[in-house]
Protein backbone atom coordinates (compact mmCIF):
# COMPACT_ATOMS: atom_id res chain seq x y z
CA UNK A 1 0.00 0.00 0.00
CA UNK A 2 2.67 2.44 0.36
CA UNK A 3 4.37 1.99 -2.43
CA UNK A 4 0.96 2.76 -4.53
CA UNK A 5 0.87 5.81 -2.22
CA UNK A 6 3.95 6.76 -3.11
CA UNK A 7 3.44 6.12 -6.93
CA UNK A 8 0.13 8.48 -6.90
CA UNK A 9 1.44 10.76 -5.11
CA UNK A 10 4.48 11.03 -7.32
CA UNK A 11 2.01 10.97 -10.30
CA UNK A 12 0.28 13.90 -8.59
CA UNK A 13 2.50 15.95 -8.51
CA UNK A 14 4.28 15.38 -12.14
CA UNK A 15 1.45 16.00 -13.18
CA UNK A 16 0.42 18.96 -11.53
CA UNK A 17 3.60 20.55 -12.45
CA UNK A 18 3.58 20.60 -16.16
CA UNK A 19 3.15 23.53 -18.46
CA UNK A 20 -0.61 22.80 -19.36
CA UNK A 21 -3.45 25.40 -19.20
CA UNK A 22 -5.36 24.62 -15.34
CA UNK A 23 -5.95 25.42 -11.67
CA UNK A 24 -4.45 24.34 -8.29
CA UNK A 25 -7.22 24.16 -6.16
CA UNK A 26 -7.43 23.89 -2.42
CA UNK A 27 -10.46 23.10 0.17
CA UNK A 28 -11.50 23.46 3.98
CA UNK A 29 -14.61 21.49 4.72
CA UNK A 30 -16.86 21.08 7.87
CA UNK A 31 -18.78 18.12 7.40
CA UNK A 32 -21.75 16.17 9.19
CA UNK A 33 -21.56 12.53 9.39
CA UNK A 34 -24.88 11.16 7.79
CA UNK A 35 -25.93 7.12 7.80
CA UNK A 36 -23.65 4.91 9.72
CA UNK A 37 -21.08 7.28 10.23
CA UNK A 38 -23.92 9.82 12.48
CA UNK A 39 -24.19 7.15 14.85
CA UNK A 40 -20.50 6.95 15.46
CA UNK A 41 -19.42 10.12 14.50
CA UNK A 42 -20.28 13.68 15.42
CA UNK A 43 -18.28 16.36 13.50
CA UNK A 44 -16.03 16.03 10.34
CA UNK A 45 -13.38 18.31 8.91
CA UNK A 46 -11.72 17.86 5.46
CA UNK A 47 -8.92 19.45 3.41
CA UNK A 48 -7.98 19.09 -0.48
CA UNK A 49 -5.63 19.46 -3.04
CA UNK A 50 -6.02 19.04 -6.54
CA UNK A 51 -5.06 20.19 -10.02
CA UNK A 52 -7.57 20.72 -12.89
CA UNK A 53 -6.78 20.77 -16.42
CA UNK A 54 -8.86 22.65 -19.04
CA UNK A 55 -10.73 19.68 -20.84
CA UNK A 56 -12.92 22.44 -22.87
CA UNK A 57 -14.74 25.57 -22.20
CA UNK A 58 -16.82 24.00 -19.48
CA UNK A 59 -15.04 20.67 -18.40
CA UNK A 60 -12.19 20.47 -16.44
CA UNK A 61 -10.32 17.61 -15.08
CA UNK A 62 -7.32 15.98 -12.82
CA UNK A 63 -6.69 14.73 -10.05
CA UNK A 64 -6.66 15.68 -6.26
CA UNK A 65 -5.70 14.42 -2.77
CA UNK A 66 -7.37 14.93 0.86
CA UNK A 67 -7.57 14.28 4.20
CA UNK A 68 -10.59 13.88 6.31
CA UNK A 69 -10.60 13.40 9.88
CA UNK A 70 -14.79 12.51 11.69
CA UNK A 71 -14.64 12.63 15.40
CA UNK A 72 -15.91 10.02 17.40
CA UNK A 73 -18.93 9.93 19.53
CA UNK A 74 -19.29 8.97 23.38
CA UNK A 75 -21.89 6.00 22.96
CA UNK A 76 -24.34 5.03 25.87
CA UNK A 77 -24.77 1.38 25.69
CA UNK A 78 -27.50 1.18 28.91
CA UNK A 79 -24.60 -0.23 31.13
CA UNK A 80 -21.89 2.39 30.53
CA UNK A 81 -20.71 4.44 27.81
CA UNK A 82 -17.58 3.93 25.60
CA UNK A 83 -15.81 6.65 23.04
CA UNK A 84 -15.38 5.78 19.42
CA UNK A 85 -12.00 6.56 17.95
CA UNK A 86 -11.77 9.11 15.81
CA UNK A 87 -12.06 8.01 11.73
CA UNK A 88 -9.43 9.74 8.96
CA UNK A 89 -9.20 8.84 5.28
CA UNK A 90 -6.62 9.83 2.80
CA UNK A 91 -8.72 10.15 -0.55
CA UNK A 92 -6.84 9.96 -4.08
CA UNK A 93 -8.83 10.80 -6.74
CA UNK A 94 -9.91 11.79 -10.13
CA UNK A 95 -11.85 14.60 -10.10
CA UNK A 96 -14.30 16.64 -12.88
CA UNK A 97 -16.08 19.52 -12.78
CA UNK A 98 -18.44 20.86 -15.58
CA UNK A 99 -18.99 24.94 -15.30
CA UNK A 100 -22.83 25.09 -16.05
CA UNK A 101 -22.51 28.97 -16.05
CA UNK A 102 -19.72 31.67 -14.65
CA UNK A 103 -21.21 30.78 -11.55
CA UNK A 104 -22.23 27.23 -10.80
CA UNK A 105 -20.72 24.25 -11.19
CA UNK A 106 -20.93 20.60 -10.96
CA UNK A 107 -18.46 17.67 -10.25
CA UNK A 108 -17.33 14.36 -8.88
CA UNK A 109 -14.34 13.24 -7.41
CA UNK A 110 -13.91 9.17 -7.89
CA UNK A 111 -11.28 7.21 -6.42
CA UNK A 112 -9.61 5.18 -3.50
CA UNK A 113 -10.02 7.00 0.31
CA UNK A 114 -7.08 4.89 2.35
CA UNK A 115 -7.75 4.40 6.29
CA UNK A 116 -5.51 5.89 8.51
CA UNK A 117 -6.43 4.85 11.60
CA UNK A 118 -6.46 1.66 13.37
CA UNK A 119 -8.85 -0.98 11.93
CA UNK A 120 -9.63 1.06 8.63
CA UNK A 121 -9.13 -0.57 5.29
CA UNK A 122 -10.39 2.23 3.23
CA UNK A 123 -12.53 1.82 0.23
CA UNK A 124 -13.93 3.57 -3.36
CA UNK A 125 -14.30 7.08 -2.74
CA UNK A 126 -16.91 9.09 -4.07
CA UNK A 127 -18.26 12.83 -3.47
CA UNK A 128 -20.62 14.40 -5.76
CA UNK A 129 -20.69 18.01 -5.42
CA UNK A 130 -21.61 21.54 -6.25
CA UNK A 131 -20.22 24.97 -6.18
CA UNK A 132 -21.09 28.51 -6.04
CA UNK A 133 -18.76 30.53 -7.21
CA UNK A 134 -18.71 33.68 -4.60
CA UNK A 135 -15.36 35.50 -6.25
CA UNK A 136 -13.23 34.38 -9.19
CA UNK A 137 -10.92 32.95 -6.79
CA UNK A 138 -13.64 31.39 -4.00
CA UNK A 139 -15.84 29.39 -4.08
CA UNK A 140 -18.61 27.94 -2.03
CA UNK A 141 -18.80 23.89 -2.36
CA UNK A 142 -21.60 21.47 -0.90
CA UNK A 143 -20.44 17.77 -1.09
CA UNK A 144 -21.22 14.31 -0.15
CA UNK A 145 -18.37 12.30 0.29
CA UNK A 146 -18.39 8.69 0.61
CA UNK A 147 -16.24 5.82 1.37
CA UNK A 148 -17.49 1.78 0.54
CA UNK A 149 -16.41 -0.09 3.17
CA UNK A 150 -17.03 -4.06 3.81
CA UNK A 151 -20.46 -3.82 5.58
CA UNK A 152 -21.22 -0.36 4.77
CA UNK A 153 -20.27 2.96 4.21
CA UNK A 154 -18.61 6.10 5.60
CA UNK A 155 -21.06 9.27 4.38
CA UNK A 156 -20.41 12.82 5.05
CA UNK A 157 -22.31 16.01 3.90
CA UNK A 158 -19.82 19.16 3.56
CA UNK A 159 -19.72 22.69 3.06
CA UNK A 160 -16.59 24.14 2.45
CA UNK A 161 -14.75 26.80 0.83
CA UNK A 162 -12.43 26.27 -2.47
CA UNK A 163 -10.04 28.71 -3.38
CA UNK A 164 -8.24 29.05 -6.64
CA UNK A 165 -4.28 29.06 -5.83
CA UNK A 166 -3.34 30.05 -9.34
Amino acid sequence: MKKFTVFTLAVFFGLATMQAQGDFKAGIHAGLPVGDAGDLATFSIAVDLGYLFDVSDNFQAGPTIGFSQSFGDEIDTGIGTFEVDDVQFLPIAAAGRFHATDQFSLGLDLGYALGINDGNDGGFYYAPRAAYSLSETLDLVLAYRGVSLDGGSWDILSLGLEIDLN
